[in-house]
């Protein structure tokens, strides 16, 4: 229970600030519904990002104190007022050309406005996030070096595709020329434009830390991230940000306030970087030796949800269970190979 006490304390200040946020708006019954609301989206939030968690701590294990306090502090600060709320703003004064403090002032007094400038450009926001997650989702699937394989010999065999120099990047750019195709004409080039920033950041990421001394060269961002450091921490944040992404857009189908979404998903944030800490602490990683697949296959999935997205709306909750159904079954599997090793 001590790795969630900050998160409890944080989810006592976020719903007191629901309540008093709707009482001065609405009253008592405005009060009410800011605590639900706020309330479901916290759960929402975690039930989406449970395989964030997963992977961060696949990441997070292998760091030192130093950078583990600073992704768990800076980072969620980062994570809270950066993504789930600067970040909206951002993509909505740049798309409308409108200054920061309009568009603040366009959020809190005509939400509807300022939601509906938020999903004209969903399709910029998911090509950037799903090309980022796809590149996550290959550079695991397509090693050579891996060790445990989860789907035996056929993982095994797409692993080998590995040592083919650049082979993710080159299929995540077949992916993107695809799937810009589902978008209307005026939006394509945007589009593919959004998707090629996705995949220069996290080969970035991997240039970076290998500038910095992290790694050698040609190994992938996934493997130079393990040893920590300033590049290890942006690809940390930008996957959070490509997480939260359609998560800050899908909750606008909850409710229109900015205030109550912001700390609706502060909440499950917090429990999801809780909850990325228990892992590391506990070695929940090394006991179920293929969660970290399940992570990483719900990745791929949520990476092409988000494609698909571009042109046809996806529910939240096909999201939510694609992923517990793929983390579940990697669960009963790590046990399964447990009882099988004893």
């Amino acid at each position: 229970m001590k790795h969630f006490t900050v998160s409890f304390v944080v989810t006592a200040v976020c719903l007191a600030l629901a309540g008093w946020w709707g009482f001065e708006r609405g009253g008592a019954s405005g009060a009410l519904t800011a605590l639900m609301l706020a309330s479901i989206l916290a759960v929402l939030e975690v039930s989406l990002s449970f395989d964030n968690a997963v992977l961060n701590a696949s990441v997070l294990r292998g760091w030192d104190a130093f950078w583990r306090k600073l992704f768990l502090g800076l980072g969620m600060i980062i994570a809270v007022f950066g993504m789930r709320l600067v970040f909206p703003i951002m993509i909505v004064a740049v798309a409308a050309d409108l200054s920061w403090p309009a568009v603040w002032q366009l959020a809190l007094n005509d939400p509807q406005a300022y939601a509906h400038h938020l999903h004209a450009h969903h399709a910029e926001v998911a090509a950037f996030g799903g090309m980022f997650l796809l590149l996550v989702f290959l550079n695991f699937l397509l090693d050579a070096d891996k060790e445990a394989h989860w789907l035996g010999p056929i993982e095994r065999e797409l692993g080998k595709l590995g040592r083919v120099s650049s082979v993710s990047v080159m299929v995540a750019l077949a992916v993107l020329l695809a799937s810009v195709q589902l978008v209307a004409p005026g939006q394509q080039l945007a589009a593919l434009t959004a998707g090629l920033y996705g995949i220069l950041a996290y080969v970035g990421v991997g240039a970076l830390t290998q500038l910095l001394g992290g790694g050698e060269a040609g190994a992938s961002a996934g493997a130079l991230v393990q040893k920590g450091g300033i590049g290890a921490f942006l690809y940390l944040e930008l996957l959070d940000a490509s997480f939260s992404f359609d998560g800050v857009i899908g909750a606008f189908a909850i409710t229109t306030d900015i205030v109550i979404i912001m700390l609706g998903l502060a909440i499950g944030a917090m429990f999801v970087r809780s909850m990325t800490v228990y892992l590391v602490e506990k070695g929940t990683l090394e006991q179920f030796v293929f969660l970290e697949h399940g992570a990483h296959y719900a990745i791929g999935v949520l990476a092409a949800i988000m494609l698909v997205s571009m042109k046809y709306e996806i529910p939240e909750v096909v999201t939510g269970l694609a992923g517990a159904l793929l983390i579940g079954a990697s669960i009963w599997s790590s046990l399964r190979h447990r009882r099988r090793s004893q």
